[in-house]
């Protein structure tokens, strides 16, 4: 059976600020919020029960001799606890349903959010504080609904008691009324600073997170070039910074818990000794002193309550308003091309048009970048090699549309056609893109995760046949032979179980077998060996033919097949030709282009897997 998917359309949240997402969370379910205020309202108001019922034992059965009496008293006080268990245990299944509904309708909100902004999101946040919103702060922001149970509880249980006590003497009623306020404004300024270190600490959290993942992503190359003993050592720096800025949250949090208990018990103390006072001068009962006692102590409840729900609403709203901050990041579309993210590209099933929107026509276009006043031919394969691997990545950004820039597209602007269909035609594949975790056959589907999903799409129409084809095309057959399960062998994040160079060509084989318009390739066999990098030169050509593709290397087996090459120096295409004719005119090319020769032909390990250039 498939996975159930709690919220398969979460809502259009509100997000224009934090407070009025914690109100969305709350209208999405109204009538499981409204459960559980009347549960937890009963809960509290039913505490206060106890005391009266205790009370009357005493007056009417234990002073006045009546056995009768007293064992009707005592028996409705077990009745009083039983039901008072029931509506705790309902208050508190109830409130976690409202909790994990929340939590649940947050994480589809931010799931959708993050699919659809895609390049835009490394630009605008760090790793780290991705992993921190879509983890704690999530947790935090469904705290906060706490509120609308035992919270509403608390305030109507506040009002109860002070209505039964102003029974008892208005004195006391006007104690507890005016003393609760009291409270109040003594942790009111520690709420306001608690507010301010969580929000400092939450961002430097995000920052070491987004540190620590960098450390780990890239270990093995530090470990070889010397660098882990210094970025341990500024982690350690940024932990103890943020390790003293806990201190800070830590010492107003442990005020905050003192005093959520302290007060209250002073109070209580308070409360006790005048009613003691006012028992003995013969102005309530006895029965009515212990029903104060039971009153006061019981009130701490819905106090504690209240504290507790001041400091979850704190660290709540900051949560919510990171929250926020990431829903109201626009995808290209609304806010100007971002740049190209690490990893795979997204590509989805373009959407329907706005009108005004321009379309490229179906029938094949030129690409034209302006900046280096690079054209290429549709159905063509062009080979640039550039002596910046900079200017090459700049160029794929632009032609895939990850930066701003004047690129056409068959005559239109590419920046002015949608979103989805630039990413729909134009797919721009790194040679060190992410590989999620998954079969191999998974992985291979992924290159086109939105269109993939759509009947007939190459890559899943043709079955095993079709991927077998893909393979064979990044000539990555023999990858598959040598796993245990053939294509459904699992392989973890990133497949660190294979060598880099055959990872390289699983990533190329995704990119063929999503079969986009164009494809832009960026040093597809920089770690493979030269023979595996000429049965490659042969089959792309083969495997891409009629359809526009673009490799951005310096491999001269690469470029050699090529119908056009395009030197790339100083930003500007200084020369165009075929492979041989730039060897022969452009002494820069064949200096540019025979390092790359050189390397292979001094590899005394041609053949051998990962021989890095």
């Amino acid at each position: 059976m498939p996975p159930q998917i709690p919220h398969p359309d979460p809502g259009v949240p509100d997000a224009r600020g934090p407070l009025r997402y914690l109100w969305w969370l709350v209208r999405c379910q109204p009538w499981r919020v409204l459960r559980g205020s009347l549960f937890g309202t009963a809960w509290m108001i039913g505490l206060s029960v106890r005391p009266y019922l205790v009370s009357r034992a005493v007056d009417d059965g234990l002073r006045a001799g009546e056995d009768a009496a007293l064992l009707l008293w005592v028996a409705a006080i077990v009745v009083a606890g039983v039901g008072l268990s029931y509506l705790g245990i309902m208050r508190h299944r109830t409130m976690t349903f409202v909790r994990e509904d929340a939590t649940a309708r947050s994480a589809a909100v931010l799931l959708r959010q993050l699919a659809r902004i895609g390049a835009v999101l490394p630009r605008r946040l760090a790793a780290g504080e991705v992993a921190t919103v879509g983890g704690s702060d999530i947790g935090y922001t469904s705290q906060v609904l706490t509120l609308t149970g035992p919270g509403v509880g608390a305030v109507v249980a506040y009002g109860v008691i002070a209505v039964v006590l102003w029974s008892v003497s208005p004195f006391l009623a006007l104690c507890v009324l005016v003393g609760v306020p009291a409270i109040a404004l003594v942790v009111g300024p520690l709420l306001r600073r608690l507010e301010r270190a969580e929000s400092v600490y939450r961002e430097q959290q995000g920052a070491l997170t987004t540190r620590a993942g960098d450390i780990v992503a890239g270990l093995r190359v530090l470990a070889g070039v010397g660098g882990r003993g210094l970025f341990a050592r500024r982690y350690a720096a940024g932990s103890r910074r943020l390790l003293a800025e806990g201190y800070r949250v830590g010492a107003v949090n442990s005020w905050i818990d003192a005093l959520t208990v302290a007060i209250p018990g002073l109070f209580l103390a308070a409360v006790v000794w005048l009613a003691a006072r006012m028992a003995v001068t013969g102005d309530i009962t006895i029965g009515q002193l212990v029903a104060v006692y039971g009153y006061v102590a019981t009130l701490i409840v819905p106090v504690w309550f209240l504290l507790e729900g001041s400091y979850q609403l704190i660290r709540g709203r900051v949560a919510a308003g990171r929250i926020v901050a990431l829903l109201n990041l626009v995808p290209d579309d609304d806010a100007g091309p971002a740049a190209r993210p690490e990893g795979d590209p997204p590509a989805t099933v373009p959407a329907a048009r706005p009108p005004g929107i321009p379309t490229v026509p179906r029938r094949p276009g030129d690409l034209h970048d302006p900046a280096t006043g690079l054209t290429v031919p549709a159905g063509r394969l062009v080979g640039v090699a550039a002596a910046d691997p900079g200017e090459a990545d700049a160029l794929a950004d632009r032609l895939g549309r990850y930066v701003p820039g004047g690129v056409t597209w068959g005559g239109v602007p590419l920046a002015a056609v949608s979103l989805d269909e630039v990413r729909a035609r134009i797919l721009v594949a790194d040679h060190d893109s992410y590989l999620f975790a998954g079969t191999l056959r998974d992985i291979l589907r992924a290159g086109r995760a939105g269109d993939g999903r759509r009947a007939g799409h190459p890559a899943h129409a043709g079955g095993d046949a079709r991927l077998t084809a893909g393979l064979r095309a990044a000539s990555a057959e023999e990858i598959v032979d040598a796993l245990p399960a053939g294509l459904d062998t699992p392989l973890g994040a990133r497949a660190r179980t294979l060598s880099g160079g055959q990872r390289q060509r699983v990533r190329l084989a995704r990119a063929l077998l999503a079969e986009p318009e164009v494809l832009i390739l960026l040093d597809p066999t920089s770690a493979v060996d030269a023979h595996t990098e000429a049965r490659i030169a042969a089959r792309l050509r083969a495997a891409r033919a009629g359809r526009t593709t673009i490799v951005l290397t310096t491999s001269p087996l690469l470029l050699g097949h090529a119908d056009t090459v395009a030197h790339l120096r100083g930003g500007r295409i200084v020369g165009t030709g075929t492979h041989p004719e730039l060897l022969d005119r452009d002494r820069r090319y064949r200096e540019l282009v025979a390092r790359d020769g050189d390397a292979a032909d001094r590899d005394p390990s041609a053949g051998a897997e990962g021989a890095l250039r």
